[in-house]
C-alpha cells in the first residue's frame, strides 16, 4: 500500500469513527463510555456501541406527602399500612402509613349509650351521600326526615365510608363543632376537609378497628 493510499483511507476511518462518536453523544452517553468502546489504527477501525447507561429508579412518592387535614405521629402497632384505627376515648383516628408512623385527625366518636368496638372492612365509598335515618333514630327523634338527599346540609357530609354490613360509617359533617367530642348515635364523624382527603386514600376492602 502507497503512504498516500494509506493517509487516505486513515482519514476515511477517522471521519467514520467521528460520524459514530457524535451519533453516540446525542443519543445521551458519555464521552468516556464512547471513548472506551473505539480501538482505531491507520488500517482498521473498530466501534462498538458503548453500554447504555442505567435508568435512573422512579423515586416514590413519600407516604406522607399532601396530609394537609391531619397530623403524622408516632404510632407503633403491628397493622399494615392502610388501616384505620379508631381510639373512641380520645376522639382520634389514625391511618397506619407504616414504619411506626400513622397520619392523625381528630373525630366525634359515640356518645352515652351508643359506643361500640370491633373490627370492619370498608365496603363501599360515596360522595356527598343520602341519608335515610334508621327507624330506631326516627322513633327517638321524630322530627327528622325518612330521607335526605346528599349536600352540605345533610349529616353525613361530603363523603361517607361503610363499614361492613353495619349501619355504622365514618363520614364528614355539617356540625363541625361536634368534632372531639362523643356526640354521635355510633357513627364515626370528621370534618369535611378531613374525611374528604381520607376518602381518597382509603380502598374497599381495607380494615377498620374501632377500640
Amino acid at each position: 500500500m502507497s503512504r498516500k493510499t494509506a493517509i487516505m483511507k486513515g482519514l476515511r476511518n477517522f471521519a467514520a469513527t467521528a460520524a459514530m462518536t457524535v451519533g453516540f453523544l446525542a443519543m445521551g452517553f458519555s464521552l468516556e463510555q464512547v471513548s472506551a468502546s473505539q480501538t482505531t489504527n491507520a488500517d482498521t477501525a473498530t466501534v462498538t456501541a458503548p453500554a447504555k447507561p442505567a435508568k435512573k429508579p422512579k423515586l416514590a412518592k413519600p407516604a406522607d406527602q399532601n396530609f394537609k387535614h391531619g397530623k403524622i405521629v408516632r404510632f407503633d402497632s403491628p397493622y399494615k399500612a392502610g388501616t384505620i384505627v379508631i381510639v373512641s376515648q380520645t376522639h382520634n383516628l389514625y391511618y397506619i402509613l407504616g414504619d411506626g408512623r400513622a397520619v392523625k385527625y381528630r373525630i366525634a366518636t359515640a356518645k352515652t349509650g351508643f359506643e361500640w368496638s370491633g373490627t370492619h372492612k370498608i365496603s363501599r365509598k360515596v360522595e356527598w351521600p343520602d341519608w335515610y335515618p334508621p327507624k330506631e333514630m326516627r322513633q327517638r327523634r321524630p322530627d327528622l326526615p325518612a330521607y335526605m338527599a346528599g349536600g352540605p346540609d345533610n349529616p353525613l357530609g361530603a363523603r361517607a365510608i361503610y363499614l361492613g354490613s353495619s349501619l355504622y360509617r365514618i363520614h364528614g359533617t355539617n356540625e363541625p363543632s361536634s368534632i372531639g367530642r362523643p356526640a354521635s348515635s355510633g357513627c364515626i364523624r370528621m370534618l369535611n376537609e378531613a374525611v374528604t382527603e381520607l376518602f381518597a386514600r382509603v380502598k374497599v376492602g381495607d380494615t377498620v378497628i374501632v377500640m
